[in-house]
This record gives structure tokens, sequence and C-alpha cells, in this order.
């Protein structure tokens, strides 16, 4: 007799859907084939423990368990449930009508418990896709599919609970009612940086148009605070976004439970000492990076010249490119990588090249092998350039009511909402930073006045190609902060100051 079932196993991003084939033949054997790693090898002692702590019978028959498709490896304890379930039913132990219909996701622990797995929400979306009727997944990664429609989830914390159901069509009751999305944490405000109107006008304009952002200054002048600060200007995540957002971060999240899909924009600030493969991504089994678990939100690198170079020079592709990708031998993955870089850096090594009151100790090589860590290319896509000066003891001091977020926040909804209708009709990103060379030339055109400004920058900073379409770019997003329809000279003279940070500085 064959049974059939299915699970599903991850590649990248995606996931694959895994046929299960169960056959029960002559003698007393257990056969597991269709590349499976260790910890699927070992399925077997589980399932067997599990059957005997719930009183349900494993054969004493051989028992042939092929896994499809035959040349693709299995990895991870995923498989157990749906290994099981087919041992039921090729035992006649459960009907068999609607097992071919159903995705099984979960490992079994010895008493027959489910445990939760890794990147829940590609599977279930899989599983829809594929035009299955229902999935049954662990109880602990519900909160994270609860929304979506279109296919029959069925939580389950045991192994009896998915008997019940496949016997009697009963879905176990769900305890808590389910939070599809997780409470929204408490952000830092941009009212509690004192003067810096400078570098919150960047930030301003980075957020409505998504453009990366660096920021240059001294020890104690604000660069972090500023940047921590990035995310509570930033709009809350569509529900497109959500869901690409929590499938990456469930993918390396413990047991990959989540509360909820996430609704705030990740913020991701990793340490400078980190690895080329933690950054991009990458392992046996490619894992996303922490440029991939910045998609949509905010990478935050401070001290950027502490990075190892190599490190810094696998961001140039993301940039350009909204993906990473990691190829392997036997496969290739991709992840998608579409963030807003904010960097920050000292001037030089001891920090104080440009303090108005501290003289700086470093000698001259010393500043050029420092700005040397950081190559051309990597700066060239980096659209503003800010220097942050030290904050006075006055205005430390000053009770002056500074900006409060929500009130920025309200002005880049509006200029993203222009983005938005500007290229509702367009294949590509609605964000000013992602335009590509066609639409730059469409709603990025300028007056006679504003071409000879940018001209004249162009000649006298020396400025590749790629730094004259940012600050059209930019352009557009200044003009789309006023409201305004038309690129102004104004807004072209704005722009090519965050592009024409003094020479020495960089």
């Amino acid at each position: 007799m064959l049974v059939k079932t299915s699970s599903s196993t991850l590649y990248g991003l995606s996931a694959i859907t895994i046929a299960i084939e169960v056959f029960l033949g002559k003698g007393i054997n257990f056969f597991l084939v269709g590349l499976p790693d260790n910890a699927v090898k070992e399925s077997h002692q589980r399932i067997k423990a599990a059957f005997k702590n719930n009183n349900l019978n494993f054969p004493r028959r051989e028992i042939t368990i092929n896994m499809a498709p035959a040349d693709l490896k299995k990895e991870g304890s995923v498989f157990d449930l749906s290994i099981a379930i087919g041992i039921l039913g090729v035992s006649n132990q459960i009907p068999t009508e609607h097992l071919s219909s159903h995705v099984m996701i979960g490992e079994l622990s010895l008493d027959g418990s489910i445990q939760p797995c890794r990147g829940i929400l590609s599977r279930v979306m899989q599983a829809k896709a594929e035009g299955f009727k229902g999935i049954v997944i662990p109880i602990q990664n519900f909160n994270q599919v609860a929304m979506i429609k279109g296919i029959k989830i069925v939580p389950v914390k045991h192994l009896n609970e998915v008997v019940a159901y496949f016997q009697n069509n009963r879905i176990p009751a769900i305890t808590a009612a389910p939070q599809t999305k997780n409470k929204k944490t408490p952000l830092t405000d941009f009212s509690e940086v004192h003067a810096q109107e400078h570098a919150k006008r960047a930030m301003e304009i980075a957020a409505a148009g998504g453009h990366n952002l660096l920021l240059i200054g001294p020890p104690g002048a604000g660069k972090s605070m500023l940047a921590e600060r990035m995310p509570s200007i930033l709009p809350d995540l569509k529900i497109e976004e959500a869901i690409s957002s929590t499938s990456i971060h469930s993918l390396v999240s413990k047991h990959g439970t989540m509360d909820g899909l996430m609704k705030n924009r990740p913020y991701r600030a990793p340490h400078h000492t980190i690895s080329d493969v933690a950054l991009v991504g990458g392992g046996t089994n490619p894992k996303p990076g922490e440029i991939s678990m910045a998609h949509n939100g905010i990478l935050f690198l401070d001290e950027l010249p502490e990075f190892k170079r190599s490190t810094l020079e696998v961001l140039r592709q993301p940039l350009e490119n909204n993906m990473v990708q990691i190829s392997r031998s036997n496969l290739s993955v991709e992840f998608p990588a579409s963030f807003t870089l904010i960097a920050a850096m000292n001037p030089c090594p001891c920090g104080y090249f440009t303090h108005p009151n501290k003289s700086c100790k470093c000698t001259k090589k010393g500043i050029e092998k420092y700005k040397s860590k950081i190559s051309g290319p990597l700066l060239d896509r980096i659209d503003l350039h800010i220097q942050v000066a030290p904050v006075t003891f006055h205005e430390i001091q000053s009770k002056k009511p500074q900006e409060q977020s929500h009130v920025i926040k309200k002005r880049v909804l509006q200029a993203r909402n222009i983005q938005g209708q500007r290229t509702k009709n367009e294949r590509l990103a609605s964000l000013n930073a992602k335009l590509s060379i066609s639409q730059i030339k469409t709603y990025c055109s300028l007056n006679e006045e504003g071409s000879d400004l940018l001209k004249n920058a162009m000649q006298q900073l020396n400025l590749s190609a790629r730094a004259y379409h940012k600050i059209l770019k930019i352009s557009r997003t200044i003009a789309d902060l006023d409201g305004e329809y038309d690129i102004q000279t104004q807004h072209v003279a704005e722009a090519i100051q965050y592009r024409c940070l003094d020479r020495e500085l960089l």
C-alpha cells in the first residue's frame, strides 16, 4: 500500500514542496531515501517513541519512505509530522482521502508534542500558491500566518490533534486570539536632539526618498543619536512589506516564532567586527545576513572605517540592486536587501580633525590611511554626505522646544504619497532613491537655471555620472517635501550641498 503526504523545505527565502511517499511492504525494516540529512534520518526514532507514548501502533512491517524530488537535499526535522501521518495512513490508523491535499510541517517530540519551525510564512504562501486545501503547522507559529486567506491553516500542538483532525475533521481550538501584528514598541524621538537642524533636515530628506546617508563628525556630536531616531519618522510597513520582512526574520529567529507580522521597520546596527558572511548572509545552508534583516528598513553602520574593507565592499551590489545573491557549488539563492544605509564616521582616527575647540593629533598620513578604508565607489553610492558639528553647552541647556518626530513623519508620509501617486502605474518602486534612468528623465527634469547650476557643480566638484543622477533624485525628494510639481533651482542648490562636503573630510 502506498500513501502520499506533503511537507516543504526552504530554498533561500522560498519554500519547495516535498512529496513524502510511504510504502508498506513485506518483512521488517525501515528505509528513508531521497537525500535526507542526519536530522531527517533520526525522525525514525522520534516518531517511534511518539507513537508508543500515545498508544499508536508503529507497523512491524517494512516501511519505505521516499522524499521527492530525490535529487534535492532534505535538511532539518520539520518533516517528522508529515512522515508520521503518512505511516499512520498507510497502516490504516487514519483515513487517507484528505492527506494528499494537505501540507504538514513540524518536529515531533518524544511525547508527541509538535515543535515550531522557521520560515513558516514562506511555507504557507507556497502551499497556497500550489493549490493545497490546507496546511498543518505548529501552533507557536500561527500568529505569523493567521491573516493569510485562501488556505485552511490548522494550528496544532500535539500529534493527537492531527490524528483527530484527519479522523473527524476537528480543528483544535485556539485558546488565545491571534495577534496579526506585533505591538508597536516605543520609539525614541527627534525632539530629544538639540540643535543639529542641518542634520535633521538631511534625515528627513533621506526618510522621504529612501536615500542613503553618511554622517561625519567628531565623537559625541550626536551621530548615533540621530541615526537611532530615524525609524521614528518612517511610515509603518505596508502589508506586503510586513510579509517579506517577517519572512526573512522568521528564517533566523529562534524556532521561527514571532509575535505576528512586523509593524515597525527593521533597524539593524551590526558591530564593526562583523564578518562578511554575517553581514551579507551565507553558510552551508544559506541564511540571510544583516543587510537582508534590514530589508524595508534601516542598516546603521557606526564607525564606518573600522569595518573591514572587504566587508564594506560586499555592500556595493545590494545598494545598487536591492538584492543579494549567494552562490554555492550546488545552488544559488537570492535574498531581498532593499534598505536605507545610514553610516557614521569620525573625520580622522582621533576624531577631532573638524572640532572647533579641540586640536587634531593625527598625522596627514594617518588621516589618509583612515579615509582610504572606505573606497570611492562605496562613497559614491551614498546619496547624502553630512557634517555633524558638536553641540555647545548653551544649545544643550536651551529650553527651546524641538520638533517632534510625528510632525516630521507627517511631512515624510506626504512626500512618499506624492511619489507613490507619480509612479502608481509603473512596475518599479515608487521611492525616489529607486528611480531608474528612464524615470529620472521623466520625473526629474530641470529648468534652465537649475540645469546650469548642476552643470557648474559637476565641473567644479568633478562629480561622477552616478552623483549627477543622485543629485537629481535628491532634488526631486526636496521638491516633493515642498509639495512642488516641478523641481525648482533652490531644490537643486540644496541637493548639491549634500554632495559637496569639504573634500578634506573625504
